[in-house]
């Protein structure tokens, strides 16, 4: 017997995660399967996806994760989805909205390469969010310790960066979405909340050099280095514990303090 009344369990839980292939999307989609969550993964790349989830499977049997290859910026992909995760989890308790792009789209660009990567940026970075949370919430009504909705946004909500004019746009649209719809949903028991990571080593960022990283980090990083996808994915599941129930419409930054820095 303790003191706290509150669970930090996630054991049970049935969560959808998407962009779950890579990045902090899959290390989300472990740390939850390491804590006892039933995972269903999405991402567009199907062959990775199916790595991710048969590792998860591996370890702890085939109940206990499933994916399904989508499109998440597709209205009839999304419903598949959803159908296809509440086929085999039975309902849906949690919601991560991870998957996200990010594309050139300077003021300098060509028309034809800015309409392009606008349109595909935001259609995957914030419209899928919006489309999905709805799609999900007659299951979130349901959820036995109240529903979650995670959306991954970036630092990009809160600073900028030159060339990426849709993925800065997208992401300062992911925290206003987060905020309408927590206000919108407390009421019912389901809390709204986004993660904002900054520089992570995911794919993402793989292309950039590693001396420039090292440089990057160095300069702009109180901590020095770039972060973990774990460390991002860890902050997601602290959200989503049922001990995080009066936590509702926050965007919690995980930076290592790049976002503060004017030194």
């Amino acid at each position: 017997m303790g003191f706290s009344r509150l669970s930090r369990s996630v054991a049970g839980a049935r969560v959808l995660v998407t962009g779950a292939a890579s990045g902090m999307g899959k290390a989300t989609a472990q740390l939850f399967a390491d804590e006892g969550a039933r995972v269903f993964a999405t991402d567009w790349d199907a062959e990775p996806l199916v790595a991710v989830t048969q590792e998860i499977q591996d370890l702890y049997g085939k109940d206990r994760a499933n994916c399904r290859a989508s499109n998440v910026a597709d209205q009839a992909d999304r419903v598949n989805l959803v159908a296809a995760a509440v086929d085999f989890m039975g309902g849906i308790d949690i919601l991560i909205n991870n998957a996200g792009i990010s594309r050139i789209t300077s003021v300098h660009s060509d028309d034809e390469t800015f309409v392009a990567n606008w349109d595909q940026s935001l259609a995957v970075n914030v419209s899928a969010h919006a489309h999905l949370i709805r799609l999900v919430l007659p299951h979130l009504l349901l959820a036995p310790h109240g529903g979650r909705v995670v959306n991954v946004a970036s630092t990009e909500a809160i600073v900028a960066t030159r060339g990426i004019a849709a993925y800065t746009a997208s992401k300062h649209a992911v925290i206003g979405l987060t905020k309408s719809f927590a206000v919108e949903l407390g009421r019912s028991n389901i809390t709204v909340n986004a993660i904002c990571p900054g520089p992570i080593l995911t794919g993402m960022t793989a292309g950039i050099a590693e001396e420039s990283k090292e440089k990057y980090a160095r300069r702009k990083v109180p901590l020095g280095r770039y972060g973990d996808p774990e460390e991002v994915a860890q902050m997601t599941l602290n959200v989503c514990l049922p001990a995080s129930s009066f936590l509702n419409g926050a965007s919690i930054v995980v930076d290592g303090g790049m976002s503060i820095n004017h030194g």
